[in-house]
């Protein structure tokens, strides 16, 4: 079980690079600011068509390129001719690797592939660790699939990896089973998956299944912090933020 390395509670970190107003979210131009300000990077991986880790957050791409349908339907090539606002495509894992080079920390997000948090992944996983065999610099992995991690644990031993932890609501995950969020909710993954830290709500670190973790020495995280009286009140219980909106 790989520790989180020491940076990664060094510095705050910034909510898919230091992004606002004319700097997109998941940017190369979000990643060089948050690496000016001093900060280090999280950011969200999705695949293309043709197998291609890509930086981007949501499963469709109307919100953040104008384009309608989901990202898994275009090639790595047709993202990358794209817009997200300031001129730049989609960036591959590949491109955003080279571009911080070891600079900042950085924390990779594997978004849920499966759709209800359930055992359909793995192409996406084997993309991530395919980009970070040859990787420098300080990195860890996390995903609120339990699933996604026991495969990186499989596959990337040796990278640090973590799980993406909230109450998990229903209005927010409609399409995962009741019982399935349940029981997500209280963490029970952590130890078999061996996860080194966990990502957490800022709205629900109070949770028993937190104070636990903590109490055990395991680096707590949390998301997503969005001024300072937020940052104040997340870190009576979290080592480090996640934020976006304002400078940390």
């Amino acid at each position: 079980m790989p520790d989180l390395p020491a940076p990664f509670l060094a510095r705050p970190i910034a909510h898919r690079g230091l992004h606002g107003g004319a700097v997109p979210e998941n940017s190369r131009a979000a990643f060089e600011a948050a690496i000016d300000g001093g900060y280090g990077i999280e950011l969200d991986l999705q695949l293309s068509s043709d197998g291609q880790a890509m930086v981007f957050h949501d499963y469709d791409l109307a919100r953040l390129t104008g384009q309608s349908g989901p990202i898994q339907m275009r090639s790595a090539a047709e993202l990358a001719e794209l817009t997200l606002g300031n001129g730049e495509g989609v960036p591959t894992f590949a491109e955003v690797l080279a571009l911080v080079a070891g600079r900042v920390p950085l924390l990779v997000e594997i978004k849920d592939q499966d759709g209800t948090l359930g055992p359909d992944i793995g192409a996406l996983e084997a993309a991530c660790a395919a980009e970070l065999a040859s990787y420098a610099g300080p990195v860890a992995v996390m995903s609120f699939n339990p699933h996604a991690i026991y495969e990186m644990a499989r596959i990337a031993p040796d990278i640090a990896r973590g799980l993406v932890t909230c109450a998990f609501a229903d209005e927010e995950w409609a399409l995962t089973p009741a019982a399935r969020r349940a029981a997500l909710a209280e963490i029970p993954d952590f130890g078999a998956t061996g996860s080194s830290f966990i990502s957490h709500d800022r709205e629900d670190l109070d949770r028993e299944a937190v104070t636990l973790l903590r109490a055990a020495g395991v680096p707590i995280l949390c998301w997503t912090v969005r001024g300072p009286l937020q940052e104040k009140q997340a870190r009576r219980v979290a080592h480090n933020i996640t934020f976006e909106g304002y400078l940390a």
